[in-house]
């Protein structure tokens, strides 16, 4: 669904390539409390950063939570909507609020269900260029 996408620019057009990089703990590398879900569009890096109160809100909505391949689908449904919306392409990171990953969780949940399932984010992804 949203691990691998295409999209068009709203701004310019142009056939943006979505691809799920990795999901990096935001605490170690940048000192905030949240999960950096880690993208190329068209081979440059943009960051989504989900909070990690969105974990503790969705434990207390549905006592279920939010694994990291639901956490990839929620960013990813997250980043195409900021592109259909018309996104400023020169920022590496957006930050979602607590609202939003739990409105995207509840859009991505209903749409996995009318497909069967999430489908399973890929294996040996190559990680050149994150940071070590």
């Amino acid at each position: 669904m949203y691990e691998d996408f295409h999209v068009t620019d709203r701004l310019t057009g142009e056939d943006l390539h979505c691809s799920w990089r990795a999901n990096i703990v935001a605490i170690a590398t940048r000192h905030a409390d949240a999960l950096d879900v880690r993208f190329d569009i068209n081979g440059r890096p943009m960051w989504i950063a989900l909070p990690n109160a969105a974990w503790a809100e969705q434990k207390k909505r549905a006592a279920k939570t939010i694994t990291d391949q639901l956490a990839v689908h929620i960013a990813g449904r997250y980043l195409k909507q900021l592109i259909e919306e018309g996104f400023d392409s020169r920022r590496e990171v957006y930050a979602m609020s607590v609202d939003e990953v739990l409105a995207h969780l509840d859009a991505v949940v209903e749409e996995a269900q009318g497909q069967g399932a999430l489908p399973r984010l890929p294996s040996g992804i190559d990680t050149a260029g994150l940071p070590a």
